[in-house]
């Protein structure tokens, strides 16, 4: 697998000499001051290339591989307003960045909500820090600080009894860190919310369910697969992160099963999945080896990171927490295990795509980190340690 790291452009805090040092050889990155709906133009990418490539106009030995992500819009989502002026442009970002050689685009398509924490620096035993989705926090945000129109009837009566001590026991400036969490926007995020404007989403998509939503993202991919398929792109969509309904939205990406039904549904080379064992590991069926069994020729793109379920649950949702690369609830050797077979499937079928690209997803902020700002989830020695266990099951397994 080729190892990636991400980097959020200049504003990154994390230098692209430093990332060097991490033995990465390849960038995930994206222009995340463009809008969903607008075009990345050819001049742009170009830049952030050379912002990648040639920093202070000397060879980084790295290069752009992966995009994450070209946005996709509210209105294509929910099939409102400028839907048909988005999807054109939208279109237009890939023929640009195939323009510039960049072959490899993920996407999600979560409503409103993208990747959603409670906390973002919840300390660990061992002195670190750890991003973390607590369960009766964010139902204590959803039915009493955002006050959702009939929240309460999504949830058990025994965590809502705990939401509301706890929404009683939060001050006002625990009331609105919380919020400030959820909705003010996280590190690859499409949009920065107010409570005003999460509401005003919301009322897009009520009465919206799965099947809907579901068939929405097959009339995405049905209009901008082909254009991607001329121009050798792989599409690869990321999971729901987390992997269950918030704020009564739909998910339609948190399963196997979900994957298999969209990318059959379009089939292409072009329409694939990003596998990332964090988000699908959330839940309690899923196996990554299974998943991998059946859909590895479509997964274009890999975060490796690890959760582990802890603190209280309602039916399929569930509390968690970021845990180290190789602890958590998944398996991380036997997940790297079956992705290189599946790499040597291809390399025995010619494929070009043999090498998949792979990042350290998240991260515990550990030592230095703890005395540096960085963005949530993406600490410099955190991710270190990951890429440097990963690789070390890689070289193992291999």
């Amino acid at each position: 697998m080729k190892q990636t790291w991400r980097w959020f452009g200049p504003s990154d805090m994390i230098s692209i000499g430093e990332i060097r040092q991490t033995g990465a050889t390849g960038i995930v990155s994206a222009l995340h001051h463009v809008p969903p709906g607008e075009i990345w133009s050819i001049e742009q990418i170009k830049k952030r290339q050379q912002q990648i490539e040639r920093p202070e106009g000397v060879s980084s030995g790295l290069t752009w591989d992966v995009v994450e992500s070209v946005p996709v819009s509210e209105a294509i989502k929910s099939q409102t307003g400028p839907l048909k002026q988005h999807l054109a442009a939208y279109k237009q970002c890939l023929r640009n960045l195939a323009e510039c050689g960049i072959h490899t685009i993920c996407y999600n398509f979560m409503p409103v909500l993208d990747w959603t924490r409670t906390n973002l620096c919840q300390p660990l035993p061992h002195g670190g820090h750890a991003m973390r989705f607590e369960l009766v926090d964010f139902v204590a945000f959803d039915c009493f600080i955002l006050c959702r129109k009939n929240a309460e009837r999504d949830y058990s009566d025994e965590i809502l009894q705990m939401a509301q001590a706890r929404f009683a026991n939060l001050s006002d400036s625990g009331r609105q860190a919380l919020s400030n969490n959820i909705v003010a926007g996280l590190p690859g995020a499409n949009d920065n919310w107010s409570l005003a404007d999460v509401k005003q989403k919301l009322a897009t998509y009520e009465g919206m369910g799965p099947e809907r939503l579901r068939s929405n993202l097959i009339d995405f991919l049905s209009e901008v697969v082909p254009t991607a398929e001329t121009l050798g792109i792989r599409l690869c969509c990321h999971p729901d992160d987390p992997p269950f309904s918030l704020l009564g939205l739909p998910r339609v990406m948190s399963s196997q099963s979900d994957y298999a039904t969209v990318l059959n549904a379009v089939e292409s080379p072009s329409n694939g999945a990003t596998l990332c064992t964090g988000s699908l590991g959330v839940a309690t069926d899923f196996n990554p080896v299974s998943f991998i069994a059946e859909l590895g020729h479509k997964i274009h793109f890999v975060h490796l990171r690890n959760t582990v379920r802890d603190g209280p649950s309602d039916c399929s949702r569930h509390s968690f927490t970021e845990a180290e690369h190789l602890a958590g609830d998944t398996n991380m050797v036997a997940t790297i295990r079956a992705l290189l077979a599946e790499e040597q499937r291809r390399r025995d079928q010619g494929r070009i795509d043999h090498d998949i690209p792979m990042r350290p997803d998240h991260g515990h902020a550990l030592l230095s980190d703890l005395e540096m700002p960085s963005q949530p989830g993406y600490p410099l020695v955190g991710r270190l340690r990951g890429l440097a266990e990963l690789r070390g099951v890689i070289l193992g397994c291999a």
